[in-house]
């Protein structure tokens, strides 16, 4: 198979085994949704939406959470990891919303990455699945199964992104990255397979033997 076969392969693959993929973090708005993802950083999904609830009684809204004791937003999140750096961002980018953006989440991605906390890849979900804007979002799953699948070298996450993008259809990114996050925890787990155990490896590198050393991101 080419490079471009492959990626038209996993596009069709996942396709049928992930025809709707959700979003993993429960949120009801595109503010709701940035804190979630901020949280995620170095903390699964999972326990982001058990935490989430308790936070968004506390604050909803970037007036309540700018508005909320920085101790009570950190004692609720410490259960995600770095919780004095992630409730201080929480509530100094809710403060920035209110005083520069109308209390409301910009659909900027350069206006998102300005925020406290918000990197790249957070202003990305955001933009793809607040605002609907083509993005393609790279976590560890994905970076590590772009150099499974041969899609990229993995010399760096932004790289990983521009190999994606330049392989697969704009109209498809918003959807294939929640795509390729799931088939990575399900099938192509960093333990579970080194690129030739599950079936999209098997199918791109029918002849690999040797497991693939991957890069992290």
């Amino acid at each position: 198979m080419t490079k471009q076969e492959r990626a038209d392969y996993v596009r069709n693959r996942l396709g049928q085994l992930y025809p709707a993929p959700p979003v993993p973090l429960d949120h009801t708005d595109a503010f709701t949704l940035l804190v979630a993802v901020l949280l995620s950083a170095q903390c699964t999904d999972i326990r982001v939406n058990q935490v989430t609830p308790a936070l968004f009684r506390l604050g909803s809204t970037p007036a309540a959470l700018a508005a909320a004791p920085l101790d009570q937003i950190e004692a609720i999140v410490r259960p995600c990891g770095l919780g004095p750096q992630k409730a201080k961002a929480i509530k100094e980018l809710s403060r920035i919303l209110v005083d520069e953006h109308q209390s409301q989440v910009p659909a900027s991605l350069e206006a998102l990455e300005r925020l406290p906390g918000v990197g790249h890849k957070t202003a990305q979900v955001v933009m793809a699945q607040a605002f609907g804007i083509p993005s393609f979002p790279v976590d560890t799953h994905i970076h590590r199964l772009a150099q499974r699948w041969g899609l990229t070298d993995g010399r760096s996450v932004i790289q990983t992104e521009r190999d994606l993008k330049r392989l697969f259809p704009e109209e498809s990114w918003n959807k294939l990255h929640l795509q390729i996050i799931f088939y990575g925890r399900e099938f192509c787990t960093a333990r579970g397979c080194d690129g030739t155990v599950c079936e999209i490896c098997r199918t791109c590198y029918a002849k690999r033997r040797n497991p693939v050393s991957t890069k992290k991101a």
